[in-house]
């Protein structure tokens, strides 16, 4: 059941992350960093997002059949490439070079927490995603909930929550699984131009033009300087 749910606890990710080491077992996993240095500023986003979709075409030819996507090296040495981005990039570069089948793409992130964040990952290619900052700060605070719950309980009524906003999401779309779900991008874009649509978000709906990956990359760069002030 572990390897079939959307939503990983952090330590559901690291049995997935060992299960090659299990014995007579055919799956491999691998974890890609999706975070670049600081001083490279906003020019070092391009520079990640082309490294990060050249290592997930090695990543199947050296026989890994899963992708553990992680920005947990962030830090205030380095930046993370925003989370749906980075699995937009990767799930398309795989399309594009006709081996997205043969790979799993699981997202291990501090960014998502909400129940749309996690519909827009699955839509652009995560098939599992540990919220592992969502899940820290619940156990972080768990003293302030009104009811003395275990943090077995915690992460249980979080994950059902997800899963049930994740429910009501795909049956107004009309979509019965998630793996119907997972990479149907049924999303609309506003605000980005066609250029990072057509690049990182192939083939999404946009009526409206928008930023392009420069200025995206010196919105991140400045959150990040905030962050770590």
């Amino acid at each position: 059941d572990v390897y079939k749910r959307q939503i990983q606890t952090n330590a559901d990710l690291e049995k997935i992350r060992a299960i090659g080491d299990i014995a007579d077992n055919p799956f491999r996993t691998v974890t890609l960093d999706l975070t670049y240095p600081a001083k490279d500023s906003a020019p070092g986003m391009q520079m990640a997002l082309d490294n990060l979709c050249e290592k997930s075409v090695k990543a199947h030819s050296d026989g890994y059949n899963i992708i553990i996507l992680s920005d947990r090296a962030i830090s205030d040495e380095r930046v993370g490439i925003p989370a749906l981005l980075g699995t937009a990039a990767v799930h398309h570069h795989l399309i594009r070079e006709g081996l997205r089948t043969g790979l799993g793409l699981v997202l291990e992130t501090g960014e998502a927490r909400e129940v749309h964040h996690f519909c827009l990952l699955a839509g652009y290619g995560a098939e599992a995603v540990n919220p592992y900052l969502a899940f820290d700060t619940l156990l972080y605070i768990k003293d302030q909930f009104p009811r003395d719950l275990s943090e077995n309980e915690i992460e249980t009524r979080y994950i059902k929550a997800i899963d049930k906003g994740i429910l009501k999401v795909m049956s107004k779309m009309g979509i019965s699984t998630v793996a119907s779900y997972t990479g149907a991008q049924v999303f609309e874009c506003v605000g980005l131009s066609n250029e990072v649509i057509d690049d990182y978000f192939t083939d999404t709906t946009s009526k409206l033009g928008g930023v392009d990956l420069n200025v995206l990359a010196e919105e991140v760069a400045l959150r990040h300087r905030f962050a770590y002030l």
